[in-house]
């Protein structure tokens, strides 16, 4: 796991190298499906969108895996609540941290020892350290592998597009015209790399008022829907603002488990139907 820490180098040498690939070749081998979820830019809710869909698919029996690709920012860890678990050794690989009932996952903030480490790596660093993510976690038979990306189309989302060929691009926008400009940019690289994109979802789209319960439309409505058209990709559906999401993210309790009922849960299963027809076309 050297790797990484803060401060440590990637193994590097030919045999080493090769090696490392096998492990990833043979991890991804094991993995049905492979979807990145991608945004243009910081701020649109993208990790918490990857990280209640990869439990709503656990909640929906699948086997998943949830990968926080974000080096710099890892938050996942925390909207599970299991910041404070370490990896362990295992077998000659690394042992993810499971959440039930069918997740397993890996993130930066599991090696830090204190949390507000910055992780200050130029691009090879973060491409050897996403390599061992996928190499080295003994991930298993898996239905489902999310990828949480950081936002932007730099060294992150480039290494996973070059290590995992057959994955599947999922983009976060919000309604407002800056957000859909840079998501616009996202769906563009997926095209460039060939990477074929389940389709645009929209968050923070609009706010119930709790006094007047009248909709709010705080960032616009409908961006997300005109940009799926302009580009030619399917519209996934919005997510409303809900302040219980914010609470839940920040006390460690996915949203979908303890709110099943709320308005944004339901959207994000008929999301996961919308990931499974497609999923299911693409196998045929």
């Amino acid at each position: 796991m050297g790797g990484y820490l803060p401060g440590q180098s990637i193994n590097k040498g030919s045999k080493k190298d090769n090696l490392k690939d096998k492990k990833v070749n043979d991890n991804l081998a094991k993995i049905k499906h492979k979807i990145v979820v991608m945004s243009g830019k910081g701020g649109v809710g993208k990790s918490t969108v990857a990280t209640n869909l990869a439990f709503s698919l656990s909640q929906h029996g699948y086997e998943v895996g949830l990968m926080d690709v974000d080096i710099n920012g890892p938050d996942i860890a925390k909207m599970l609540g299991i910041e404070d678990e370490r990896l362990m050794p295992v077998d000659g690989g690394i042992a993810p941290v499971i959440v039930p009932p069918h997740l397993k996952v890996i993130s930066m903030a599991f090696l830090l020892q204190d949390r507000d480490t910055p992780i200050i790596w130029r691009g090879p660093l973060k491409m050897g350290a996403i390599k061992q993510f996928i190499g080295d976690v003994k991930w298993g038979e898996l239905d489902y592998l999310i990828i949480d990306l950081p936002p932007g189309t730099g060294d992150e989302p480039l290494s996973v597009a070059q290590l995992i060929p057959g994955g599947y691009a999922l983009i976060v926008t919000t309604p407002q015209d800056v957000a859909l400009l840079d998501s616009r940019k996202a769906v563009n690289f997926a095209k460039t790399l060939k990477m074929p994109i389940i389709g645009i979802l929209e968050n923070m789209s609009g706010l119930i008022c709790p006094y007047c319960k009248k909709k709010i439309d705080l960032f616009k409505t409908g961006g997300g829907f005109k940009a799926s058209l302009d580009l030619s990709v399917p519209f996934l559906g919005k997510i409303p603002i809900d302040p219980k999401i914010v609470d839940s993210g920040d006390n460690g309790k996915p949203f979908i488990l303890y709110n099943p009922k709320s308005k944004s849960a339901k959207e994000f299963n008929d999301i996961i139907g919308k990931i499974e027809d497609f999923v299911n076309k693409k196998k045929r």
